[in-house]
C-alpha cells in the first residue's frame, strides 16, 4: 500500500530502495515467498472456504424453496421458449428411445433419430468417433432424449401472440409418411391445430453435422394470427465433470459480430443472460463437440442463456425468439433454419461459415485469445500431415520450421551465453572481492560485461518468443478434435493425451500401477533429460542458492510435464535436442 500511495517523493524512493535490496538477497526474498504463500493458503482455508461454502449452502435452500421455471410458459411471448417436460422417472437412454415415435437418422457421419413428440433432435451419435480410444468402445453420444440420466436436445417450433391460438409444443405429436432421415432423402413433418393453422417441418442433413430446418405455416382459417418462431438447446450437465481452465465449455454464440462465451458455473450463478435484437448463431459446447442453432438471419431475433432445475437435474438451455410473423387467412410463411450437431472439425466449420455465411463460426473451437498464433499453428500442422500422415512427425517438422525462423536469434543468444560462461570465474571473483557489499559486486559486474560487451539479457529473447508459440501448440493439442486419439509411434496412442507410461514401474516391467501422482512417462523423462543437459551447457548462477533452485528444474519439469499431453512434450523435447545441438556447434567455433 506504501508503494502504490506514498506520502511524499522520499518515502516512495526509500521503499523502492529497500525492496530492491531485498530482492539482492536471495535468501530473504525465497523466504517472503514461502511465508507469504503460508498466509494466503491459510486465509483460503480456514477463512474463505467456509465462507463461500455456507454462501453455497444458502443459495442451494434458497433455489430449492423457488420453483424451477424454464424460459417461458407455453403459448407466451414473455419470454423466449416454450414450457419443457413434466418430471420423469429417469430410464436408460436405449429404453427411452425404443419406446417409439420416431424417424430414423443414417448419414456417414451420423447415427440416431428424431422423436416425433415434440418434434426433437434427441438422439445422436458420432458414427466416427469412439468414448475411449479402443476398437470395441461405443459410439460418442451426444444428444439424448428427455427421461434419461444426460438429457440433451434441439427443438423448433412456434408460440402464438394470442394465447387462444393452439401451437405445437414439446408434447405434440407431429404426422409425417417418411421413416428415415438420409443426405438423400429429406422427410417432413405436419401437425393441425384445428383452428385454422397447419405448421409443417422440412428437414433435411448434409454428409456431415449440419441439418436445414424450414418452419412453414398455412393459414386456412378464416381469422389472422401473430406467431413468432423459435429454437431452443437444453442439456443436462453433471455437476461432477471436471471444467478446464484453459478451455470453455458451457453456452456461446456470436451475436452481431461479437463472440459471447459464458461457462457452466458461471450461468449457474447468473441464472439468465439476455442479448436483445440480435443477429448471428448460438449453441453450446463441450472440449470437442458442438450443438448450434443458426437462426433465419433475415430478421433480428432475441437470445437467451439460462440455468433452471428440472427433475433434479441442473439443465442449461440457449434458445431464440424471433421477430413476430402476422399470417392472414389463405397465407403461407417460412423461415429456414440450421442446427450443427456434431464434431469441431475447424476446416468443416471454415466452410460452413463461408457457405451458409456464418460469422465466426470457426470461433467455436477455442483457439483462445492467442488465436492470430494458435489457428496458424494448427493449420500447419495439418498440412505437414496432409504430408506425413502422422501428427506426431508433423509436430516434430513444425519445431524445425519454428527453430529456423528463430536461428538468427538463437545464435546470437548462446553466442552471449557462451560469453558469460566465459566470464564466469571472474564473477566469482568479484563476488568475493565484494561480498559483503552488494551494491558494489553488482557495480562491479555490470561494469565487466559492458567492457566484455556481453549482454547477460540476450540468452533470454529466444526463450521469451518461444513461450507463446509453446502456449498455442498446447492450446492446438489440447482444444482440436483432430488430435483426439492420433497415434505417434510406440506407446502413444493418443497426442493429445498424457504419456500412459511411468517410470516408477520400470514402463511396464513391474506389474504395479503407481498412484496418479506417479505417472511419470517416458517421454515427460527424455524432456528432463534434455533439459538437464542443455542447463549443462550453459553459464551456472553465481548466487549459489540460484544455483541449487536451476539444478531442480529439470526434475520438477518432469513432473510438471507428466500431465501434460504427450505431443506437447514430445515438441519440448525435440526442441531441446534441437537446441543441444545448434549450441554444441555454435560454441565450438568460439574462442575457449
Amino acid at each position: 500500500v506504501t508503494l502504490l500511495l506514498p506520502a511524499d517523493m522520499t518515502r516512495f524512493l526509500q521503499n523502492i530502495k529497500n525492496v530492491v535490496k531485498l530482492m539482492y538477497d536471495t535468501k530473504n526474498l525465497i523466504f517472503a515467498i514461502i511465508l507469504s504463500s503460508l498466509v494466503l493458503i491459510s486465509w483460503q482455508y480456514f477463512y474463505a472456504e467456509p465462507r463461500i461454502k455456507e454462501a453455497q449452502k444458502l443459495a442451494k435452500i434458497e433455489q430449492e424453496r423457488q420453483e424451477a421455471t424454464p424460459s417461458i410458459a407455453e403459448n407466451s411471448i414473455e419470454n423466449s421458449a416454450p414450457q419443457l417436460e413434466q418430471p420423469v422417472e429417469i430410464l436408460d437412454r436405449k429404453e427411452v428411445i425404443n419406446q417409439g415415435g420416431r424417424i430414423k437418422i443414417s448419414t456417414p457421419k451420423l447415427h440416431g433419430s428424431i422423436s416425433l413428440k415434440g418434434a426433437r433432435f434427441d438422439d445422436l451419435t458420432l458414427a466416427e468417433y469412439k468414448e475411449e480410444n479402443k476398437p470395441d468402445s461405443e459410439e460418442v453420444v451426444l444428444l439424448s432424449p428427455t427421461g434419461s440420466d444426460k438429457v440433451y436436445f434441439a427443438e423448433f417450433s412456434w408460440i402464438a401472440e394470442q394465447r387462444s391460438t393452439p401451437t405445437p409444443n414439446s408434447n405434440t405429436i407431429w404426422y409425417t409418411e417418411h421413416k428415415e432421415l438420409t443426405p438423400n432423402s429429406p422427410i417432413t413433418l405436419s401437425w393441425d391445430n384445428n383452428d385454422g393453422l397447419k405448421f409443417f417441418v422440412d428437414m433435411s442433413v448434409d454428409e456431415n453435422y449440419m441439418f436445414k430446418v424450414t418452419q412453414r405455416v398455412e393459414n386456412y382459417g378464416e381469422k389472422s394470427a401473430t406467431l413468432l418462431p423459435y429454437g431452443i438447446l437444453n442439456r443436462v450437465k453433471n455437476e461432477g465433470k471436471t471444467s478446464y481452465a484453459i478451455l470453455h465449455e458451457g453456452a456461446l454464440g456470436v451475436l452481431d459480430g461479437v463472440l459471447n462465451e459464458t461457462r457452466y458455473e458461471d450461468l449457474k450463478d447468473d441464472k439468465k443472460l439476455q442479448f436483445k435484437n440480435s443477429k448471428g448463431w448460438l449453441g453450446i459446447t463441450d472440449k470437442y463437440w458442438l450443438t448450434a442453432i443458426i437462426p433465419d438471419q433475415s430478421n433480428s431475433f432475441d437470445v437467451n442463456f439460462t440455468y433452471f432445475m428440472r427433475n433434479n437435474q441442473d439443465r442449461y438451455q440457449t434458445d431464440y425468439l424471433g421477430q413476430k410473423y402476422d399470417i392472414n387467412p389463405n397465407q403461407k410463411i417460412q423461415i429456414t433454419n440450421h442446427l450443427f450437431v456434431g464434431a469441431k472439425k475447424v476446416a468443416l466449420l471454415d466452410r460452413y461459415g463461408t457457405d451458409l455465411n456464418i460469422e465466426l463460426f470457426d470461433r467455436a473451437v477455442d483457439f483462445g485469445w492467442l488465436y492470430f498464433i494458435t489457428k496458424p499453428i494448427f493449420k500447419l500442422l495439418t498440412y505437414f500431415h496432409a504430408i506425413l500422415g502422422n501428427f506426431g512427425l508433423a509436430i516434430l517438422l513444425l519445431t524445425v520450421v519454428i527453430k529456423l525462423a528463430l536461428f538468427p536469434l538463437a545464435n546470437k543468444s548462446y553466442v552471449s551465453m557462451h560469453q558469460l560462461k566465459r566470464l564466469q570465474p571472474q564473477i566469482l571473483e568479484l563476488k568475493e572481492r565484494y561480498e559483503s557489499d552488494k551494491t558494489r559486486m553488482n557495480k562491479a559486474v555490470m561494469e565487466l560485461y559492458k567492457e566484455e560487451k556481453v549482454n547477460p539479457m540476450a540468452g533470454c529473447l529466444p526463450l521469451f518468443l518461444q513461450i507463446p508459440v509453446f502456449f498455442a501448440l498446447y492450446k492446438v493439442l489440447f482444444v482440436t478434435i483432430e488430435m483426439r486419439h492420433a497415434p505417434f509411434f510406440g506407446w502413444i496412442t493418443d497426442l493429445s493425451a498424457q504419456d500412459p507410461t511411468t517410470a516408477f514401474n520400470l514402463f511396464g516391467l513391474i506389474a504395479w500401477t503407481p498412484p496418479s501422482m506417479l505417472l511419470v512417462g517416458a517421454w515427460p523423462v527424455i524432456m528432463g533429460i534434455t533439459m538437464y543437459l542443455q542447463q549443462k551447457m550453459n553459464p551456472q548462477p553465481a548466487d549459489p542458492t540460484q544455483a541449487t533452485v536451476m539444478k531442480m528444474l529439470p526434475f520438477v519439469f518432469v513432473f510438471i510435464f507428466a500431465t501434460f499431453p504427450a505431443g506437447l512434450v514430445i515438441y519440448w523435447a525435440w526442441n531441446n535436442s534441437l537446441s543441444i545441438l545448434q549450441q554444441w556447434v555454435i560454441t565450438r567455433k568460439l574462442p575457449k
